[in-house]
């Protein structure tokens, strides 16, 4: 009985197993199925994208790469940089066990989405880089209390840091960085026991806030990142409780009063980034802070000397001190740390001698200590490594010959050591050294013969005010990259080598005050980029070669004091500031520089005339002159000639006026003009004088022409040329006619009238003789070509002539708001950092939207600027000038910033202007937009966790 009471139980106990293994794998095939058909409905609901193709009834959607499955089950869904331009659909939550979701860098549009609040298991959140508008919700802890990763960075979130993030108990990780948000930043984000990160950088937009946190509550966090945020007031004390604290970057605020002591006893501490804000006091003298890689506090008001104690930072790679108002010496301990590779102290008041050891014991990079008081010569062991990049030594008082390494050292790209006492030649091998392209020793004591051969890489090559001398070497032709050649106030004779014609990218010569002698060469026709020439104080003779009126961008010239002869050749009115003083120039002087502005361009040439007083020149005699070869048959022929003139003269006047009576009929039934105010001409007087010579400009919309009216000028611009009108374009064009017609402000040019036909449309401005902001942006004619653009423009509606600049709200509203003139804005930022036109991109498209596309699928911002103008010394100030202009151009006017909000932030990145080179006088400059040549690439990038 017994055995069989367990025999029983033994079966009962395997039937029981059975039907639990059954039930679960049933359970489990149920909600594998169910995951994929939630997948496959995911890929219709984004209309089947190609990226997802893999994406199959036929495969288990565990083996997808987007998909991460434990147990069986789908766990994480990555959909990043996929050019998603949908909502993220509402049913996504249906897979139940999802702890990892990523949309990052996509085209997302809308609100949060909050369908991702029945996430329940959700730990990680990426939204970042997406289209996404609106405020952060202030129910955002509904996500769950298991989140530990939260990423809304690069959106267009705008208003408050919501309360409710303090909820989010399990939150170890908060990024918020490069949002629009301009509202309060939460204080209960100190109440998150395990946050370890926290990036709020970048957000330009906060109004002056104040750390509202209780700094030791963040016993956990590691990164602190506050960069561009708007802080003020004093860092306060208690930061040296952030025991676990690894990365801090609170640069480019308005913070004040001293460096908390406590900062630099921190043990775990990394990197600490304090540039751009307004502290004072001196730097704590006790440093603790062993484990420190990057320090940078440039840019304050900090005084005193540079703590020894920074010389026990043996793991310190980049140290920035610049721009303060440090004094003392260099402590001889920091030539000595192995790790150093990038050393900044320029822009103080620092003297005594360098340590000897910089370069030895470390792989050093930069070296940058311009403008201080330094004397003695320079260390031997800069380039001990072979891995200098940037040796910048201008303006002390170093002495003594260069070190024989510079003529070594391969690496080197750019070479400052101007305005000093060196002395010497030269090292034979830095002429060639393979990458070198700044080659500055201006105001020094060199001296020796130039060489025929340079490197290949130089662009700027400036020897000024030394003492070399010999000739230009015929060499020079293989100089091919120079842009600057600066040799003024040498002892170089003989002649200009005809092969210096010979450098398509030369911009600025300056050879003045030398011994050159010979005439100029007459290839200089090839100069095609040249816009600054000066050869004065010379010996240069013969006559000054008629090529030189063909150079097309030159702007300035100066050849006075030499020994030039024969007539001025004609020389365009480009050519705004003029020296031919003292030699011994005849004849007269063309009538386009006859006026006062020129009153010193031409002195000491007794052989020329002019007929202006002004200029202090002997006067020309204007009267016809008689001889006693002249006869009674001339003065017959000439009298015989006019009569003829006159007949035909009348002939053609009748034939004229009957082709104009059959024009104007002609043009009356084509043309209809509505006019905005009272105008003294007809449309025929109009299209009748759109004639090739009154064409000021022309442009991607249409061709713009100087017309006289009788009493005054107008300005036509024609748009669209026997084409049918697209719709979008034709409601831009109706758009702005209705603004214009309606608008009388002192800065946006009054539209007089609108003329069209089937084909073409015109728009009649009044005309104001001026410069164009045009010029300064690409070669296309915009509305001013032909109108004033007032430095003191407070309104950015002035360039709705052009379509590109006009934001959407204009093609649906007549009003006109700042958040309009802010997307205008944003457009010409965008043309001058890449430079490209309004109008660029595909029929359906405009450069804003071309722009925006780019950035938010997460492209390389770098790739996207003007290789013109792009150089690496202002590369971080035109990315974010090309950031602000996509901000600016946002579709939604509540998600632009205000001009007020975007001038703070163009500000920002002016202040480095303050340190830009001394001693280059801006009539030499060639230098492009926004180059100030610093001394500093203030690095802003993180590692992210």
């Amino acid at each position: 009985m017994t055995i069989s009471v367990q025999s029983c139980i033994h079966f009962s106990c395997h039937i029981f197993l059975v039907l639990f293994f059954f039930l679960v794998h049933t359970s489990s095939q149920s909600l594998n199925d169910q995951e994929h058909a939630v997948l496959l409905n995911i890929k219709q609901y984004l209309e089947d994208p190609s990226f997802l193709s893999h994406w199959n009834s036929t495969s288990s959607h565990c083996s997808w790469p987007e998909i991460t499955c434990t147990t069986g089950s789908v766990t994480s869904l990555t959909l990043s940089h996929s050019n998603i331009n949908k909502t993220i659909p509402s049913f996504i939550c249906d897979l139940t066990n999802l702890t990892h979701i990523d949309f990052s860098f996509n085209l997302i549009p809308g609100d949060f989405p909050t369908p991702l609040y029945n996430c329940s298991k959700l730990e990680y959140l990426d939204l970042s880089g997406n289209n996404f508008d609106g405020q952060v919700p202030r129910e955002i802890d509904r996500l769950g209390a298991n989140l530990q990763y939260l990423n809304l960075g690069s959106t267009n979130f705008h208003g408050d840091v919501p309360a409710s993030i303090g909820n989010l108990n399990q939150l170890r990780q908060l990024k918020l960085q490069f949002c629009l948000l301009n509202g309060t930043v939460a204080a209960e984000i100190d109440s998150l026991p395990n946050l370890e990160y926290l990036d709020l950088s970048s957000n330009f937009l906060f109004p002056k806030w104040k750390l509202p946190w209780n700094l030791t509550k963040f016993n956990k966090l590691k990164v602190f990142y506050l960069y561009g945020t708007n802080l003020v007031g004093e860092i306060p004390d208690n930061i040296g409780d952030m025991v676990a604290l690894e990365k801090l970057d609170a640069s480019k605020n308005n913070l004040t009063g001293g460096i908390p002591s406590g900062l630099f006893l921190l043990k775990n501490l990394t990197s600490l980034y304090l540039f751009q804000n307004s502290l004072s006091g001196e730097i704590p003298s006790v440093v603790d802070a062993l484990n420190l890689v990057n320090l940078d506090l440039a840019t304050n008001d900090l005084t005193g000397k540079i703590p020894d104690d920074f010389g026990k930072l043996q793991q310190l790679e980049w140290l920035s001190l610049s721009l303060n108002n440090l004094s003392g010496v260099i402590p001889q301990s920091l030539g000595s740390l192995p790790a150093l590779i990038d050393f900044r102290v320029f822009f103080n008041k620092l003297s005594g001698t360098l340590p000897p050891d910089f370069g030895r014991y470390s792989k050093l990079k930069t070296f940058l200590i311009a403008s201080n008081n330094f004397t003695g010569k320079l260390p031997d062991n800069l380039c001990y490594h072979g891995m200098l990049l940037n040796l910048s030594v201008y303006e002390n008082k170093l002495s003594g010959e260069l070190p024989e390494f510079l003529g070594n050292c391969s690496s080197l790209l750019d070479l400052k050591i101007h305005e000093n006492e060196f002395s010497g030649n030269i090292p034979n091998g830095l002429w060639t050294s393979f990458n070198l392209s700044n080659f500055m020793v201006s105001h020094n004591k060199f001296t020796g013969e130039l060489p025929k051969r340079l490197s290949w890489n130089v662009s700027r090559f400036e020897i000024s005010y030394n003492q070399f001398s010999g000739g230009i070497p015929s060499g020079v032709s293989s100089w091919t990259n120079l842009v600057v050649f600066d040799a003024s106030k040498n002892n170089f004779n003989g002649s200009i080598p005809k092969e210096l014609t010979a450098l398509p990218k030369l911009i600025t010569l300056l050879l003045d005050q030398n011994q050159l002698t010979g005439a100029l060469p007459s290839d200089i026709i090839s100069w095609k980029s040249l816009v600054t020439l000066n050869l004065s104080q010379n010996q240069l003779s013969g006559q000054i070669p008629h090529a030189i009126a063909q150079l097309p961008v030159l702007s300035q010239l100066d050849l006075s004091e030499n020994e030039f002869s024969g007539q001025v050749p004609s020389l365009s009115t480009r050519v705004t500031n003029l020296n031919l003083s003292y030699n011994h120039l005849t004849g007269r002087i063309q009538r386009e520089f006859e006026n006062s502005a020129y009153a010193g361009s031409f002195l000491g040439n007794s052989g020329l005339c002019s007929d202006n007083p002004a200029l202090n020149l002997t006067l020309c005699n204007s009267g016809l002159q008689r001889t006693s070869k002249d006869s009674s048959w001339s003065i017959g022929l000439i009298i015989c000639l006019a009569v003829a003139a006159l007949l035909l003269a009348l002939l053609a006047s009748l034939l004229f006026i009957r082709f104009q009576r059959k024009r104007k009929k002609g043009l009356d039934n084509s043309w209809k003009l509505v006019s905005f105010q009272r105008v003294n001409f007809t449309e025929s007087t109009i299209v009748s004088s759109m004639t090739e010579q009154n064409i000021i400009g022309s442009g991607g919309y249409g061709t713009v022409y100087r017309i006289d009216v009788g009493s005054d000028y107008v300005a036509v611009k024609k748009i669209w040329n026997n084409r049918k009108l697209d719709k979008k374009l034709e409601s831009s064009f109706r758009a702005e006619v209705r603004i214009l017609s309606s608008i009388r402000h002192t800065n946006i040019v009054r539209l007089m009238c609108c003329i069209s036909n089937e084909d073409s449309m015109l728009l009649v401005y009044e005309y104001l003789e001026n410069l164009s902001l045009d010029k300064w942006l690409h070669k296309s004619v915009k509305p001013g070509s032909a109108n004033k653009v007032p430095e003191e423009l407070s309104s950015m509606s002035a360039v709705i002539g052009s379509f590109g600049y006009i934001a959407p709200e204009f093609v649906q509203s007549t009003r006109v708001s700042e958040k309009i003139d802010v997307f205008s804005f944003g457009v010409v930022l965008l043309e001058l950092t890449t430079g490209k036109e309004a109008s660029y991109g595909d029929q359906h498209s405009s450069l804003s939207e071309w722009a925006w596309r780019h950035i938010l699928i997460g492209g390389n911002v770098e790739e996207l600027l003007d290789k013109n103008v792009t150089e690496a010394s202002y590369l971080n100030e035109m990315c974010t000038v090309f950031k602000l202009g996509v901000m600016c151009t946002a579709t939604l006017p509540t998600s632009r910033p205000s001009m007020k909000d975007a001038l703070q932030i163009l500000q920002s990145l002016a202040e480095p202007l303050f340190y830009a080179e001394k001693g280059f006088d801006h009539y030499y400059d060639a230098r492009p937009l926004l180059k100030s040549s610093k001394e500093t690439i203030l690095n802003v990038d993180h590692d992210s966790e």
